[in-house]
C-alpha cells in the first residue's frame, strides 16, 4: 500500500446520536478519506459514528490506524481488522498517539470524550505545541453551542481572540474536502 499523503485524525462519538445525518456524514467522511488515498487515524472502536467512519474507510480501501485503551477494547468493540491497531494504557495516551500520527484533526459530533479530545488539541494549539488544522464538522448545526461557548469565553476575557482562529467549522464533508485538499502533500 502506498504511503498516504495525508493522515486525518477523526475524533467522534461512540454513539450514533439521534440524527441520521450524523451517521451519513461519518460514512461520507470515511469514503472520502479512502477516495483521496488518505489514512484514517481514529479511536479504533467499532460502534457509533466512530465505527461508521472506520467501516466506510475500510470498505473503500483506506489505510486505517486505530488507537484504543485496554479498558475500552470490549466496551467500544475494538476493531481488529484494520491496518494498524495500537492498544494504550490510558485515554490520554490514546489522544496523544492519535494526534502524533496525524496531519489534521476533524471533530464529528460526539459526547464528553469528543469534547475532551477537541479541547485538548485546541489547548495544545493555543499554547503553541502544534499548528495542525482543526476542523469541526458541524452536521446539522451540532457544534453551534460549542462555538458560542468559545466566543463567550473570549468575550469574557478568559481567552485571546486568536483562540477562535485555531479551529474552523465546516457544514459538510464536501466543504471539508475542499479544506483538506489544501493540506494534502
Amino acid at each position: 500500500m502506498p504511503v498516504p499523503s495525508l493522515s486525518v485524525c477523526v475524533f467522534c462519538g461512540s454513539r450514533s446520536g439521534l440524527s441520521r445525518a450524523y451517521v451519513a456524514e461519518a460514512r461520507a467522511l470515511g469514503a472520502l478519506i479512502a477516495e483521496r488515498g488518505w489514512r484514517l487515524v481514529y479511536g479504533a472502536g467499532d460502534i457509533g459514528i466512530m465505527g461508521e467512519v472506520a467501516r466506510a474507510s475500510l470498505t473503500a480501501g483506506a489505510d486505517v490506524f486505530g488507537v484504543i485503551p485496554t479498558h475500552l477494547m470490549q466496551a467500544e468493540q475494538g476493531k481488529r481488522n484494520i491496518g494498524t491497531l495500537v492498544v494504550t494504557e490510558t485515554m490520554h495516551e490514546r489522544k496523544k498517539v492519535m494526534f502524533t500520527n496525524s496531519d489534521v484533526v476533524v471533530v464529528l459530533p460526539g459526547g464528553a470524550g469528543t469534547l475532551d479530545e477537541f479541547f485538548e488539541v485546541l489547548t495544545w494549539r493555543q499554547i503553541g505545541l502544534h499548528e495542525k488544522p482543526i476542523y469541526l464538522l458541524d452536521v446539522d448545526g451540532f457544534w453551534q453551542p460549542l462555538i458560542t461557548l468559545v466566543d463567550h469565553v473570549i468575550a469574557r476575557g478568559f481567552a485571546d481572540p486568536s483562540l477562535r482562529g485555531f479551529f474552523q467549522s465546516v457544514a459538510s464533508v464536501a466543504e471539508l474536502d475542499m479544506k483538506l485538499k489544501q493540506h494534502d502533500r
